[in-house]
């Protein structure tokens, strides 16, 4: 029996997909971001043991709010496609059931090995749709902000786009990081390159995540950053094609 290892549940959400979701936050995760407002997500062994089956017996039960809704199943993370047996079977079992499928990811774990992209093809046949978060277009500021090149993230996204899976393009907007107009209109370049985004959303950093650090003995610093003012955000919208 697959089983996964989650942080936590959340069953009502509303900006993780389309409609109503119920999304698995899932334990662990490769790349160690800044801003990152789940580091208590980042140790693969946390967390709790679950069977796919627990998870489909509790996500039966909001079928009604789905279907109202247009909603569904998200899973994120830590970083979800670090867990890929899982969630392979999470899905199957989720389409046979006609639930709308989204996976939220970093990209951190793709790689052209051929036994991942075994996996990974056989994932997409279960997958409606992916958050890909796009950090940084560029390799070094990229490893600077998470501790990881980019390399094989934006390959993930064209190889996502060879594919047809659709997908929704998140940016964190973070001042002084990755809110420069230069990098803006790279990455805005590299996104037209795409065949398959349905939409492009601008996530405005903040601190609400700093309290999970100091717990977990961690130094935040991004302390003295602040919110970007609404105008940058409205900005970084307009270059990327925000919807």
């Amino acid at each position: 029996m697959v089983t996964g290892r989650i942080h936590s549940i959340e069953t009502f959400g509303a900006v993780d997909g389309p409609g109503l979701r119920y999304i698995v936050f899932m334990q662990g995760c490769s790349l160690r971001c800044l801003y990152c407002h789940n580091a208590d997500t980042w140790k693969m062994k946390s967390g709790k043991e679950i069977t796919v089956q627990e998870i489909i017996d509790e996500v039966l039960d909001y079928m009604p709010f789905f279907e109202a809704s247009s909603g569904g199943i998200t899973v994120s993370g830590g970083e979800a496609l670090l867990q890929i047996d899982f969630l392979i079977e999470l899905f199957k079992e989720c389409k046979r059931h006609g639930i709308h499928t989204t996976i939220d990811t970093s990209g951190g774990p793709f790689s052209r090995r051929p036994n991942y992209l075994n996996k990974l093809d056989e994932l997409l046949e279960y997958t409606d749709l992916i958050l890909l978060d796009l950090k940084h277009i560029d390799s070094e500021k990229h490893k600077l902000l998470t501790g990881m090149h980019n390399e094989h993230i934006l390959d993930f996204a064209t190889y996502l786009s060879d594919k047809k899976i659709p997908v929704w393009i998140r940016h964190v907007l973070v001042p002084t990081i990755s809110d420069f107009d230069e990098d803006l209109y790279r990455l805005a370049e590299f996104i037209q390159t795409l065949d398959n985004v349905e939409k492009v959303e601008v996530l405005p950093y903040h601190q609400l995540g700093v309290y999970k650090w100091e717990n977990l003995g961690l130094e935040y610093k991004l302390k003295n950053v602040d919110s970007p003012t609404q105008e940058r955000i409205k900005n970084a919208e307009k270059i990327l094609g925000a919807s």
